[in-house]
């Protein structure tokens, strides 16, 4: 049986045969045959599509489908968003991208693992936390990335005085002001070695997963793992200032080094001022917060009682009746040197992170073609800085 194409190809060279005169009865007639032909051949290709339909592979009841919507559901957006990721070209055609399932391709830690052997649908990703303060910080967003700058005062030392009747008031202290600054620093998604995410066709093509959905929540959380150490412990060169930064002037010092205290957690509690203690918490690292669970009186009873939220609720993490922030890229309780482990304060009112108009994902399906794959590349422009120092206070581990 002959093709669509061949089909076609010999209507077209039967009338073009007869450019300059009338087609004969019997031209007329293979014409019409071959019209006939025609519509049987699309006719059997539709059939065998809507077969092929019935016998893909189905999804097993709670496991997530390789697409994060259903065809009908999927907007032009969305289209041409998966389009963009698996091309690089924006305006493609896409009607067609949908394929069929391989049974396996490439190297299995190359990406092999997610071209599934019909048995289970199931992608396993490793996590670890990372970026609990950020979520506490101030944050605001701007359509470019020029510097911000917003002043600043401490008037706290001042206050008013009695004078004389008719006397002239004595001379008094002027509003000083400072500033807070911040610019643009650009992160990319590059991670370890700098390149790109390169990402083979053929897995782009038979993946039973949501690849796009899954190579952009990579790359956005390769950038937010990078910032979210600079706005902890960021030395505040080439990069933001760290609520926790060696730099600073500690408020309290361990009076044991590495081994915190009930009197030195009280100590740090307490130096906080009284305008900023009711939205306070707790900022420090998991084995920070481990160590602080291990505090026991004379009695053995810990320091840390365990409560949950609700019946079934998780523990709470809460430590002189505030709560506890935990970031990993907080510093350790360590000998090594000295550190600032533990932060309490209003971290709203004490840190500012401003990002700059929305990630830029970038798609280049050039530079490896010849090896078959395409590279992806994510962009953000942020940065971050202390705006009220008086509203946390920080506590040394001095070795």
């Amino acid at each position: 049986m002959r093709t669509i194409e061949e089909i076609t190809s010999a209507m077209t060279a039967l009338v073009d045969g007869a450019a300059d005169r009338s087609l004969t009865d019997d031209e007329v007639k293979q014409y019409e045959a071959m019209e006939a032909e025609l519509q049987g051949v699309q006719k059997t290709d539709a059939i065998r599509q809507r077969n092929a339909a019935y016998n893909v592979v189905r999804t097993p009841a709670g496991v997530p489908s390789r697409v994060s919507k259903a065809d009908d559901d999927l907007t032009d957006l969305d289209r041409a968003f998966t389009a963009y990721l698996r091309t690089g070209l924006p305006n493609q055609d896409i009607s067609g991208l949908r394929v069929s399932n391989a049974q396996s391709e490439g190297g299995s830690a190359a990406g092999g693992y997610l071209v599934p052997s019909r048995f289970q649908t199931k992608l396993v990703e490793v996590r670890k936390a990372f970026g609990g303060f950020i979520a506490e910080a101030d944050s605001i967003s701007t359509g470019d990335g020029a510097p911000v700058e917003y002043p600043t005062n401490d008037d706290t030392a001042n206050q008013g005085d009695i004078v004389a009747e008719s006397a002239a008031p004595a001379s008094g202290a002027d509003l000083v002001f400072g500033t807070v600054t911040l610019g643009a620093y650009k992160y990319d998604s590059a991670g370890t070695g700098g390149n790109a995410l390169r990402v083979p066709v053929e897995l782009l093509q038979d993946s039973a997963f949501d690849v796009e959905s899954l190579v952009s929540r990579k790359l956005g959380m390769r950038i937010a793992r990078k910032q979210a150490v600079h706005v902890v412990t960021g030395t505040g060169v080439g990069q933001p200032l760290g609520i926790l930064a060696s730099s600073l002037t500690s408020d309290y010092d361990l009076a044991t080094p590495d081994t915190p205290k009930y009197v030195d957690l009280v100590s740090l509690q307490d130096a906080l001022d009284e305008e900023y203690d009711p939205n306070a918490k707790w900022l420090m690292k998991k084995n920070t917060w481990s160590q602080l669970r291990q505090i026991v009186d004379t009695a053995g009873r810990p320091l840390i009682q365990s409560s949950t939220e609700g019946i079934q609720g998780r523990p709470t993490r809460r430590l002189l009746d505030r709560d506890v922030v935990i970031d990993e890229a907080s510093p350790t309780l360590s000998s090594a040197g000295i550190t600032y482990p533990i932060a309490y304060g209003d971290f709203r009112e004490s840190y500012v992170v401003r990002r700059v108009s929305n990630t830029v994902v970038v798609v280049n399906p050039y530079s490896r073609a010849l090896n078959g794959e395409v590279e992806f590349l994510a962009w953000e422009r942020m940065d971050a800085n202390i705006q009220n120092r008086a509203a946390y206070k920080i506590l040394r581990n001095n070795t």
